[in-house]
């Protein structure tokens, strides 16, 4: 005869697993995320929002049949209340709840803050070529699809700057910072933090020496004041592979790595997507 089943010693309340981390990080604010439920289907469903000029971005879908998610990039000029996302034929409504970020003032040089004609017109023309290069989306990899999107910090470094910070240059208010800024000598190597494509590569007036990586899905990263870019357009990289360096082109006030990360034609804070 079997011996009868006894009771494991009481170890007090069990504690309930915790929740795996999802990446990118939720948080409905300007400058944020939101990840949008849309339930259960055979294939993704058709996600987009209303961008300036009155167009339709695609929003990038995430999951499997069983659910789907939507995530959304906010940017940092929205205003706190309802917003809304188009699915299919129904609008799907969320809320952004307000943020306030710090102001950060910095003395660069003059002429990077009242431009020269010459100056103006070669901002106007390298803004009008990347605005082209942000409209880029390519179809999601079966990883994007899955939602392995948590990111590997592209450098190592102290976090000098933080996203959404208000910026005054030599006493003249600026669009507020749009990514991240590690602090890291001239020359350190900058790793790729998912698999990309590179869609852009070029010294810029204001951003230096500057690649753009595609990851799919609307979801792109930049990298600006480079002293070195090893990659050209075209080019694939693996997360983790080198693919530039450390530098201090551009408008910078030293050696660092300026890292931004575009979702649905936003930038949103990179943070979100790095073990922090």
């Amino acid at each position: 005869m079997a011996p009868p089943l006894v009771a494991a010693p009481s170890r007090g309340p069990r504690q309930a697993p915790a929740a795996p981390v999802l990446w990118p990080q939720e948080s409905a604010v300007p400058g944020g995320v939101a990840r949008l439920s849309l339930g259960p289907s055979d294939e993704p469903p058709a996600v987009s929002m209303r961008s300036q000029g009155d167009a339709r971005v695609p929003v990038l879908v995430i999951g499997d049949a069983i659910e789907w998610t939507a995530l959304v990039g906010i940017p940092l000029a929205a205003t706190a209340g309802e917003a809304s996302v188009q699915v299919g034929e129904r609008r799907l409504a969320f809320r952004i709840a307000p943020k306030r970020y710090s102001e950060q003032h910095l003395k660069v040089a003059p002429r990077t803050v009242d431009l020269s004609a010459a100056d103006q017109a070669r901002y106007e023309r390298e803004r009008d070529h990347q605005a082209q290069v942000m409209r880029t989306w390519t179809a999601p990899s079966a990883a994007v699809r899955a939602g392995e999107l948590q990111m590997r910090v592209p450098v190592p470094g102290r976090r000098s700057s933080s996203f959404g910070l208000r910026r005054v240059f030599n006493g003249q208010a600026r669009n507020p910072h749009s990514g991240m800024d590690i602090a890291a000598p001239t020359g350190t190597e900058v790793r790729a933090p998912l698999p990309a494509r590179v869609i852009d590569t070029g010294d810029y007036f204001f951003n230096g020496g500057t690649v753009w990586l595609d990851h799919g899905g609307g979801l792109l990263s930049m990298y600006c004041h480079l002293s070195r870019v090893d990659v050209q357009v075209g080019d694939t990289l693996a997360a983790g592979q080198p693919f530039c360096a450390v530098g201090a082109t551009g408008r910078v006030t030293g050696p660092h790595l300026h890292w931004g990360v575009m979702l649905n034609r936003t930038m949103v804070d990179p943070a979100l997507f790095i073990d922090s």
